[in-house]
Order: C-alpha cells, then sequence, then structure tokens
C-alpha cells in the first residue's frame, strides 16, 4: 500500500511539474529603461485588443519612459523567461485619507498570447504584493477589469481579489 502511495505521489508530482513547468523558470523584476521597446509593444497590443485603439507611437513611449525614470509616478513589472519578456504590469498609487494609506493601481497587465493561462499573472501580482508588504503605507491593491473579460475577473478572484461595489465614471 505504502508502495501505491509512492507511486501516485510522484505521478502527481510529476504531472503538477509539466503542468506548471513554465511557470517555475520565469523571472520577475522591475522594468528598467532597457524593457522600454517591449512595455510599449504590450500597450500598443493591449490597446488593440481591449479597446480596438491604436495608441500614438510617441506619446506611449515618452509616458512609459517618464514613468520608468520617475519612481513617484509608479512602475512596472515584467516577467521573462530566457531573457525575453512576456508579460508586464504597471503599478500607480492613490492615497486614500479613510484609510492614512496608499492603494496600489494594477494597470496595463498584458501576458504574451503563448504564456497567458499558465500562472504568469499570478506571479507577477505575488511579486506586486511582496513589494507592498516592504512597504509601511500600502493598504490595498485595486485594478480595473473589462465587464466582458470574464476569464480575467476569474483569475482575480482566484488570487483572492473581490468585484468592488464602485462603478467607474469618465470624462
Amino acid at each position: 500500500m505504502c508502495l501505491l502511495v509512492g507511486i501516485i505521489g510522484k505521478t502527481v508530482k510529476l504531472l503538477f511539474k509539466k503542468v506548471l513547468g513554465i511557470v517555475s523558470k520565469i523571472n520577475i523584476r522591475v522594468a528598467q529603461s532597457h524593457d522600454l521597446t517591449s512595455l510599449v509593444n504590450f500597450n500598443q497590443l493591449m490597446a488593440f485588443e481591449t479597446e480596438q485603439k491604436k495608441l500614438d507611437e510617441s506619446t506611449l513611449s515618452q509616458g512609459v519612459a517618464a514613468l520608468i525614470a520617475d519612481t513617484n509616478k509608479g512602475f512596472y513589472l515584467v516577467a521573462e523567461q530566457n531573457e525575453q519578456v512576456i508579460g508586464s504590469l504597471m503599478v500607480t498609487t492613490e492615497w486614500s485619507y479613510w484609510r492614512n494609506g496608499v492603494f496600489w493601481w494594477i494597470q496595463s497587465v498584458y501576458i504574451a498570447p503563448d504564456y497567458r493561462r499558465k500562472g504568469v499573472y499570478g506571479q507577477l501580482y505575488q511579486q506586486v504584493k511582496a513589494l507592498a508588504a516592504q512597504q509601511k503605507d500600502v493598504c490595498g491593491f485595486r485594478l480595473y477589469v473589462e465587464k466582458e473579460n470574464l476569464i480575467a475577473q476569474k483569475t482575480y478572484e482566484a488570487l483572492g481579489m473581490e468585484q468592488s461595489h464602485y462603478l467607474m465614471y469618465e470624462e
């Protein structure tokens, strides 16, 4: 009986490693200026996928470069495998006087299509949480998600996020 349990355990571990093998080889780090091209490309792709918008490349490049250069504006995290950037997200901040703390807003999430549904976003999010834990004033995390993007909503829920009771308006 113990032998059978051991064999089953090893089989499950092998299957688990095979399914998650790609995830374990990913490096998550804060983006640097040499990531500008990847980040601009990902933002262009995300804008087109989600809103069918073509962003002005010059303005976008300047905006991404400004954020990378000034950590007061926020920061990007990138996920890379074999020195290739395969995903990214941006974090900006919002002061909450109700909580006397800062919310970190997760924005501009993009995972290259071949790497979606493989845990890349989960690793990026865990790094956001780890970095926030090093700060004294981060009181929570927020993000926008399109109403129709049910896959992303399920991902966020699986990672412990809950739908807020607020709607967003803009002009």
